[in-house]
């Protein structure tokens, strides 16, 4: 079969086939001396290890002398490892990103208490060339947080390490959930989120008409009371428009119709039933911007 494949897609239809480019003996010696098993020896360092630049990830030799054309044979596939490393280390430095800064706005407690590995969420499976980037990536992702849409991800992480469940989500609204109600009965969308989900974290989408109306009008009066009420807290999510603006003014218009307190290094802080999550145009930039 694999003869026949090369012969297919090498074949040129002037110049015909190159019978030498199917290298027939030398997979008959792995079959014969080794069983059909390749003879290949792979080292890598641990699993998550941070690697200053410089160093090997991994290395490939082949261990019988005549099948030394082996290696590239298998580089293509085992390169694709750059992908969930490459990953794994932007989540990282955003870690690291995001810790530095709660430590510098005193929210030493955010760290203490774990609630640092909720603050970049995963919702990366809709952006991703395929199932298996969606898995794999998003795996790397979740060697440094916990917060995660991206199924695949979890899903992977169980089959191949045994560990039932690698990351958590909430109920959240998408657009089309706010805007099926149409414009007049958006407040009541609003509402709608907050009656079936009485209690523990709750996202809510609030641009799909205006934001800040959304903020003060909606939110910030005529909900008010039952967020104020609930047992757990909502999030208000901006989905679109310039950064870091928006976010700013979001916070500002939230801050003016339930006030803030102090942090131990003077920042503002909203009280604890309500928080904003920003997730259009988030990268590594953007993110130490904000």
């Amino acid at each position: 079969h694999a003869e026949r494949f090369f012969r297919a897609h090498l074949s040129h239809p002037v110049w015909g086939y190159d019978e030498k480019l199917f290298n027939r003996e030398a997979w008959e010696h792995i079959l014969r001396k080794h069983n059909g098993r390749l003879p290949i020896l792979i080292k890598a360092v641990p699993e998550g290890t941070v690697l200053p630049v410089k160093n090997v990830l991994f290395t490939m030799e082949n261990t019988d002398p005549k099948c030394y054309w082996l290696t590239n044979y298998l580089e293509t596939l085992l390169v694709q490892l750059w992908y969930p490393t490459t990953v794994c280390t932007q989540s990282r430095e955003q870690k690291k990103i995001i810790t530095r800064y709660l430590k510098e706005t005193g929210s030493q407690d955010v760290i203490d208490k774990g609630l640092h590995l909720f603050k970049l969420h995963d919702f990366g499976f809709r952006g991703v060339s395929s199932v298996e980037s969606a898995a794999t990536g998003g795996a790397g992702h979740l060697v440094n947080f916990l917060g995660t849409d991206t199924m695949a991800a979890l899903m992977m992480i169980k089959d191949y390490y045994g560990e039932p469940m690698a990351g958590f989500s909430i109920p959240a609204s998408e657009h089309s959930t706010m805007t099926s109600w149409g414009r007049e009965r958006e407040v009541d969308a609003m509402r709608n989120m907050l009656v079936q989900y009485p209690k523990g974290v709750v996202a809510c989408v609030s641009d799909s008409y205006d934001i800040f109306k959304a903020c003060e009008d909606y939110w910030g009066t005529e909900l008010k009371e039952m967020i104020e009420k609930r047992d757990g807290f909502l999030v208000v999510r901006p989905d679109s428009g310039e950064l870091p603006k928006i976010v700013l003014d979001v916070l500002d218009k939230l801050a003016g119709k339930f006030g803030t307190t102090e942090t131990s290094t003077g920042h503002k802080l909203l009280p604890p039933c309500i928080r904003v999550i920003q997730g259009d145009g988030i990268d590594i930039n953007s993110l130490e911007m904000i």
